[in-house]
């Protein structure tokens, strides 16, 4: 199987990237700007999602027109980063289930360390749409799809805000059937296992914690 990359090159979507990057940027704005980039990037992850026709009334007359059942998707969060992009994927979509993964990256050897999972019932049934805005080394969400794919969702696609290149080697290695979606792929990791050039800590940006 082919691993799937898809890059929203949209220019509003790569605008809105570039402001984030700035290292002077206030926290609120990069919130905002986040903000506007998920409902963006919304449009794009959920381009081929499954539609039902149902009868409806014009002013003119009776017709069958497609609506989709937001109840059968759901935002899986890796925590924390993760939960900036949420409230955007809402506004798309506000009939979707959410469902968290709690992990931390242990400074030493970079492996993710589960400490929280909670998913809606019915996961059958569901289409899942894992969200973190940095795919860096990739074990965060290579550890997240692995532990999500337990509960046999219909479909995993996983959408980050930047990618670097051995993240993307490294998660496909594991998930070659799970599509990634991204605004970029940047040049590379430094020896922190951060992005670069990247936009730095992408939790410490949203919540103003360094």
């Amino acid at each position: 199987m082919t691993p799937e990359v898809h890059v929203v090159t949209h220019p509003l979507v790569q605008h809105k990237l570039t402001l984030m990057r700035e290292k002077d940027r206030s926290t609120s704005s990069f919130r905002r700007l986040l903000h506007e980039i998920s409902m963006l990037m919304a449009y794009e992850v959920t381009r081929e999602m499954p539609t039902q026709l149902i009868d409806i009334e014009t002013p003119l007359e009776r017709m069958q027109s497609p609506v989709i059942d937001g109840k059968k998707t759901v935002f899986v969060v890796i925590m924390r980063a993760g939960s900036g992009f949420l409230d955007g994927m809402l506004e798309v979509v506000p009939g979707a289930r959410v469902g968290h993964v709690g992990l931390y990256r242990d400074p030493k050897t970079l492996g993710a360390v589960e400490y929280y999972f909670k998913m809606p019932q019915d996961m059958h049934e569901r289409d899942a749409i894992v969200l973190d805005p940095m795919l860096a080394t990739g074990n965060s969400a290579l550890a997240a799809v692995e532990r999500l794919k337990e509960t046999h969702p219909k479909s995993i696609r996983f959408v980050s805000l930047l990618a670097a290149p051995e993240g993307l080697a490294n998660f496909h290695a594991r998930h070659p059937d799970v599509p990634v979606y991204t605004c970029a792929i940047d040049r590379q990791l430094n020896d922190h296992g951060y992005i670069v050039p990247g936009l730095g800590d992408a939790g410490d940006r949203i919540f103003g914690t360094k």
